[in-house]
């Protein structure tokens, strides 16, 4: 059976409504700290992708029991000291950043030995940025050519409390060290370029020892050694990184509606509705309700009559980091130029996103000028693609793959998009749902 996807034809407008899987962050958060809770967590809407199995499958090589039932799983936690360390127990994160990094995080105190695994991708990405804060805590790492995987962490049993400063937005390398202050006595203290706070509102939620004080350029975090985590009943929001594919089709397309349910807008992940609103995309949240920390509303977009190019303030990079392939294409249709900086970070996910960003819009015909950091998009507001483009060799980036699929269903042309698998490790029924739009 092949595993690449031919588009030969554009998608026709619609007036839909849809809901989207989970939230990825949220899913796997959910796992890490209902592990370590004392009794049984249920969650509904878990998203059920590779990179979700991949974490429960991580705290089952530590001890902890789950089970899916009724559409639901529940994870029956043992406590802050349940883990099982044994000898010779290798965790594989598969192709998942989130949970590679937040699981070190964890592991500050294992009694053994504990090697990290991934794919050919996640082998190729920067660990080196979360080993260097836990070696603080007295942790002991080794890696292959001293910053990727495989990995081994060695924990210790008299951890020390750090002060760090993130500076690279990194939700993951935060989060991973929040988790590993929870396991320490003292007061570790994290001082955090902004960027997505999942690991914070959970702890909120939860009670733990963990204090916040929001400033001009950074985040203050206090953190506490947690003396216990209650169990976690959860309904997960969808995700508006899946959603994101859905709502730039409909920006694209000339007469579309589209709305997409009950999805999680925390205000540290919108930035592709500011960006794109200032496009002059037209978007409305409806239905805005809170819960357990997070804000959920109805995104309504509607297309517009035309796009204006943006030079995007730097300020919005967190909140879209990985939105930016998919915000790429609406540049692309936009009038005139626009100017995206200090997007280092996108060479730090499943694939170089930068270079691949401007790779596909060259193949559809649209000028850029990119280096390592930035990228300037010479948009084309009539733009079709009336010719034959091949995409393989992306390193199974998920948001390569759906990013393709948009562009293919918007201009036109004929696509052939390999490593159609990718979307099972993030976003599984992505295709059922364009089907759903057909």
């Amino acid at each position: 059976m092949s595993n690449s996807l031919t588009i030969k034809k554009k998608i026709k407008d619609f007036n839909k409504k849809i809901s989207v899987d989970g939230d990825k962050s949220i899913s796997i958060r959910w796992v890490l700290f209902s592990s370590l809770a004392s009794g049984v967590s249920k969650a509904k809407n878990l998203l059920i992708s590779e990179d979700v199995l991949a974490s429960i499958n991580a705290i089952k090589k530590l001890g902890i029991k789950s089970v899916f039932k009724n559409n639901e799983c529940y994870i029956y936690g043992k406590g802050l000291e349940g883990y099982k360390y044994k000898k010779n127990i290798t965790i594989n994160s598969q192709n998942s950043g989130t949970l590679g990094r937040l699981l070190l995080g964890l592991l500050v105190n294992s009694s053994y030995p504990i090697k990290l695994i991934g794919d050919k991708s996640l082998s190729k990405r920067d660990f080196k940025r979360i080993s260097d804060p836990l070696c603080k805590f007295g942790v002991k790492f080794k890696l292959k050519e001293k910053k990727n995987l495989p990995l081994t962490i060695m924990g210790s049993p008299n951890l020390k409390p750090i002060k760090y400063y993130e500076n690279k937005g990194s939700a993951q390398c935060k989060s991973s060290v929040i988790f590993g202050g929870l396991r320490t006595n003292g007061t570790t203290i994290i001082n955090a370029k902004k960027s997505r706070n999942h690991t914070e509102l959970l702890c909120k939620y939860l009670n733990l020892p963990l204090i916040v004080r929001r400033k001009k350029k950074y985040d203050e975090i206090k953190v506490k050694k947690a003396k216990k985590i209650k169990p976690l009943n959860y309904k997960i929001p969808s995700d508006i990184s899946s959603s994101s594919f859905f709502i730039v089709l409909t920006a694209l397309l000339n007469n579309s509606k589209l709305t997409i349910k009950n999805v999680n807008i925390n205000p540290s992940r919108i930035g592709l509705i500011i960006i794109l609103k200032r496009m002059g995309i037209k978007i409305k949240f409806k239905n805005i309700k809170y819960y357990k920390g997070e804000k959920i509303a109805d995104i309504e977009v509607v297309s517009p009559k035309s796009i204006k190019s943006i030079n995007c303030p730097s300020k919005f990079n967190s909140g879209a980091i990985d939105e930016f392939l998919i915000i790429f294409l609406v540049a692309a249709k936009a009038k005139g130029v626009s100017y995206f900086k200090n997007l280092g970070e996108l060479n730090q996910k499943e694939s170089p996103r930068l270079k691949w960003g401007a790779y596909i819009l060259n193949q559809m015909g649209i000028k850029t000028v990119v280096n390592e950091k930035s990228i300037k998009i010479y948009g084309n507001p009539k733009l079709k693609v009336n010719k034959k483009i091949i995409i393989k060799n992306f390193l199974k980036d998920h948001r390569v793959f759906m990013t393709c699929i948009i562009a293919a269903l918007s201009f036109g042309g004929e696509w052939i998009i390999h490593d159609k698998d990718s979307i099972k490790t993030s976003f599984p029924n992505f295709l059922k749902i364009i089907q759903k739009l057909n």
